[in-house]
């Protein structure tokens, strides 16, 4: 069965027609610029471009960075504030015509990597955390998704998580990757004392660098990089979006 699966960024939106039993694009991936402002019409009219372009008719799998519930936005980070409050899943299905799934899109990435990626088949409490802009994240206990759960924004020392260990917060304050890992053990800390999970996935962009920065880092839990980087918020999102055709 396939499902386009769309990514919507900061900077870009995303998408290609995802196989959801195997996890593979079935055509090539494409990137559109995210509008600025972000506003939901603006970025909905993107997505209806998006679909356009792989002249796609059935159901939609959706990303979004920000808390959903129900199709509705309750949070808005790196994309207008005016999504606050916006069924966006509505919205996106008036512009396109096809069923729409929004989804968190650290729970959508999450969600891929438990599948076809580095949790595959992985008991247990698993957290995905992905460094980039912010810190994104996804817990799953036996392969159960806790959605929402926005870890990034815990205080650390007076601060929002991700405003200290983002890996944005490393590129603009030219930290040392030691002193970048001295930032994340902290925030991992807490997250063991809170959850005491059985591995942590490491996803977003500084994965691709985890050679000069995993060896720095302390947990009881098994650290492993993400395997499916910038496709896992597409593969997650249309797999997500398999319940539409059963609802």
């Amino acid at each position: 069965m396939e499902i386009l699966g769309v990514d919507i960024g900061g900077s870009g939106i995303k998408g290609a027609p995802v196989d959801v039993k195997t996890g593979e694009f079935t055509g090539k991936r494409h990137r559109i610029p995210t509008p600025q402002p972000s506003t939901p019409t603006a970025v909905a009219e993107m997505v209806a471009a998006l679909v356009q372009h792989f002249g796609w008719q059935g159901p939609v799998g959706c990303t979004f960075p920000a808390v959903i519930k129900n199709g509705v936005a309750y949070s808005a980070a790196n994309v207008d504030n005016s999504w606050i409050g916006t069924n966006g899943a509505d919205l996106f299905h008036q512009k396109t015509g096809c069923p729409v799934l929004l989804i968190n899109d650290a729970d959508a990435a999450g969600i891929a990597e438990m599948e076809f990626g580095a949790g595959k088949g992985h008991p247990g409490t698993v957290i995905m955390l992905t460094f980039g802009t912010g810190i994104g994240s996804a817990i799953f206990t036996n392969g159960v998704l806790v959605p929402n759960t926005e870890f990034g924004h815990m205080e650390i020392r007076g601060k929002d998580a991700e405003h200290r260990a983002a890996d944005k917060i490393r590129k603009e304050r030219e930290l040392t990757w030691e002193k970048w890992a001295s930032r994340v053990n902290e925030f991992l800390a807490r997250m063991e004392l809170l959850f005491s999970p059985d591995l942590f996935i490491f996803g977003g962009g500084v994965s691709k660098k985890h050679r000069e920065f995993f060896q720095l880092l302390i947990t009881n839990a098994e650290i492993v990089p993400a395997q499916l980087l910038n496709h896992a918020g597409i593969i997650g999102a249309a797999m997500a979006a398999k319940s539409l055709n059963q609802s």
